[in-house]
């Protein structure tokens, strides 16, 4: 009783999941405040020389014409107004015939959203938000299935290039097979490809992606090399500022061919770094592990020798805390329970994510993954066959099972 009432852990022994996801909160917000103290030192100076020449050009331009301060900040207000609409100095394409309102419902269900157009009236503002609920929904569905296909067809490609090599070592005969080894070499049916091999691979899919279309965007747009990489990452990304927005000009050379090469750049761009900003977020899982069990050791109360983290429904840990597994995109399976019927996947995904329907489930990324690589396919019986939510992906796993319309018994 002693003890207890003096120990440290006297309130028992903490969920992991809820310490790594405060964890998570705690660095998130550590992040921001070292990006705002970053920007505000390179960004700040430059808005101090900006309002001032400003002030002066209006000072300048007021004296010069002889116009009162009142009337000229009235004019100007007209132009900012005139500005929200799409009205520019320079010629630039209609914002709101057929291609212009093309291009704005594309960055709209892309979650780009360039800011460059907006809805002014407001049946368009209604039926923005209704369009959009459906076409991001419908968009992050096309993202799932994208980075599922992507994954599956990486592991493919990293285990036949694992197994290739291992012949040529001498450690699996020629004629062996990738589940089983009647020759006596080592099987391969557990090995999975590494997560760094996988993000290795999807980043310099991305710089190659970035460069190609900033190189285009360089020359058809009259942006600098560098404004155009920045560009492709805040589109790519759609985080989408607005600053820069590609094919707004009112005419171009070979047009169709460049609108069509923005489209796709764009598309493959976005499908891009969505994976491997998915592919990220399990490392930065496996740093928290990491981080968790360096302090568990740390703050172990010598006390209290039982207490510590609970421990996790899944894990995503770093190799040498792992005993005889590689660090892998595995199986996260998600725990299921009988009581309360909840899929733990455990994986830290972005608020926005969350907040824009959960675009992926890790977990289910990882065991189809774990299961292409193991040459085991998904099995396809009588409940996958009824029902076509089975298996799912990204919102659709999440329901699963969980809905009337997603329930294998209907």
């Amino acid at each position: 009783m002693a003890c207890r009432s003096a120990c440290c852990c006297g309130f028992g022994p903490v969920n992991e999941d809820n310490a790594r996801f405060l964890m998570l909160a705690l660095l998130i917000i550590l992040y921001l405040l070292c990006g705002a103290a970053v920007f505000s030192a390179l960004e700040h100076p430059k808005e101090k020389q900006a309002k001032e020449k400003w002030t002066q050009r209006f000072e300048h331009f007021s004296n010069k014409y002889n116009l009162s301060r009142d009337d000229l900040e009235k004019f100007l207000r007209f132009y900012e107004e005139a500005n929200v609409a799409g009205i520019r100095v320079d010629t630039t394409r209609p914002r709101w015939d057929f291609t212009g309102a093309f291009y704005f419902v594309g960055t709209v269900v892309s979650t780009i959203g360039f800011g460059m157009t907006t809805p002014a009236t407001i049946g368009g503002k209604i039926f923005l938000i209704f369009y959009g609920l459906i076409g991001c929904a419908a968009t992050i569905l096309f993202f799932n299935l994208f980075l599922e296909r992507l994954i599956t067809v990486l592991a493919v490609v990293l285990k036949s290039c694992y197994e290739l090599q291992r012949r040529r070592k001498g450690v699996l005969p020629h004629d062996s097979r990738r589940d089983s080894n009647p020759g006596g070499g080592e099987s391969l049916a557990g090995w999975k490809p590494s997560v760094y091999y996988v993000m290795v691979i999807l980043c310099a899919a991305a710089i190659v992606v970035s460069c190609c279309a900033s190189a285009m965007y360089s020359a058809v747009e009259g942006w600098s090399y560098f404004d155009s990489l920045y560009f492709c990452f805040v589109a790519f990304s759609t985080i989408g500022f607005g600053d820069l927005v590609s094919s707004q000009h009112l005419r171009y050379e070979n047009q169709a061919a460049y609108r069509l090469g923005n489209f796709l750049f764009i598309l493959m761009g976005v499908c891009c770094i969505y994976s491997l900003f998915n592919v990220i977020s399990i490392v930065i899982k496996q740093f928290l592990n990491w981080t968790l069990k360096k302090l568990e050791l740390l703050l172990r109360c010598p006390c209290c020798p039982g207490k510590g983290l609970r421990p996790r429904r899944n894990t995503v840990m770093p190799g040498h805390l792992r005993v005889r597994r590689n660090i892998s995109i595995e199986t996260d399976i998600a725990n299921e329970s009988d009581t309360d019927g909840r899929r733990m996947s455990g994986e830290m995904i972005s608020m926005k994510d969350f907040l824009a329907a959960n675009k992926v489930s890790l977990a289910i990324m990882q065991k189809q993954l774990s299961e292409t690589a193991n040459g085991h396919p998904r099995q396809s019986g009588s409940c996958s066959r009824q029902n076509g939510f089975s298996g799912g992906v990204g919102a659709l796993a999440i329901m699963n099972n969980r809905l009337v319309e997603t329930s294998v018994d209907r």
